[in-house]
């Protein structure tokens, strides 16, 4: 029979999995590439590259998030959300995490931060006008479930390996275009199918990185519901306040694509289609709803 436990210890591997092909086929690409256009050094660039801007958006995620957002930093005049924030820190054994409200009417929260010493929770305005204490908790737990579960980590590097597949792919088709008359006359036997590959892949690459990246997103929320739970003790808060989100039909006025993943729920209207729901950064509620309620 499965449990909050076993489904997370199961998305965890999953999220992993999906994270070790996505580099793997990042560097498949960049092989690819690199004997099409007849230049070793390009995989080494694409590596390079991917690397440090993973980096550099790793350590600069939470200023962006937050500046986006437009959230304002609070201490403890929210005497309500400050209480529920810091009892959790103490059970889940992690530092309080710096608290911001973002306003916004609609339901919704994210958590950004490096790791949990530099931990950010944002929680709309609302979220706390329209929430119960114990649907709050449970929005809460889960946005610190991604802090100690290392999410911002994974997601952002996600975001970016994705984005710079998009880049190298783009890279690559112009290159052959103004440049590649020349390789193709005189490309024969491996390397002419190298070239034709490496076309093929500029073209579906970006597809399949958006495919995984948002894989591992929708995981990631799977994963933080279960922790969030777990945390709480209480899965009906969450599923309460998820279901809230589900009939609320206040848009969110200031939000970007960027930031979309980070949030508890897609702060974007989606429609419930097959291609809508392959593209879109979040499981669906009602499966969200199910999972927490069996």
């Amino acid at each position: 029979m499965s449990t909050l436990y076993s489904y997370a210890s199961a998305n965890i591997r999953r999220t992993y999995l999906l994270f070790v092909v996505f580099l793997g086929f990042l560097i498949g690409v960049g092989f690819i590439f690199s004997q099409a256009l007849e230049a070793p050094a390009i995989l080494w660039i694409v590596v390079a590259f991917s690397t440090i801007l993973s980096l550099v958006s790793f350590f600069w995620s939470d200023r962006i998030a937050i500046g986006l957002s437009g959230a304002r930093e609070i201490s403890d005049e929210h005497n309500l959300l400050y209480d529920i924030v810091e009892n959790l820190a103490i059970t889940a054994g992690l530092p309080k995490p710096r608290l911001y409200i973002i306003p916004e009417l609609a339901i919704n929260a994210f958590a950004t931060g490096r790791d949990p010493a530099h931990g950010v929770v944002a929680v709309t305005e609302g979220a706390l006008e329209k929430l119960e204490r114990s649907e709050l908790e449970g929005v809460v737990a889960h946005e610190m479930s991604h802090i100690k579960n290392r999410d911002t980590l994974v997601a952002t590097i996600a975001v970016v390996l994705a984005g710079f597949i998009a880049i190298a792919a783009d890279f690559f088709l112009r290159t052959m275009f103004w440049g590649g008359g020349r390789r193709r006359d005189r490309g024969s036997g491996a390397t002419g199918i190298f070239i034709l590959i490496g076309i093929i892949l500029a073209i579906l690459a970006p597809i399949f990185a958006q495919l995984v990246q948002l894989a591992i997103s929708r995981k990631r929320e799977f994963l933080a519901d279960a922790s969030g739970s777990l945390l709480t003790r209480y899965p009906e808060g969450l599923a309460s306040a998820l279901e809230k989100i589900g009939r609320d039909a206040t848009p969110m006025t200031r939000v970007s694509h960027a930031t979309a993943h980070l949030y508890l729920s897609n702060p974007f209207r989606r429609s419930a289609d097959f291609m809508a729901r392959i593209f879109s950064t979040h499981p669906p509620l009602e499966e969200r709803i199910r999972i927490l309620r069996s």
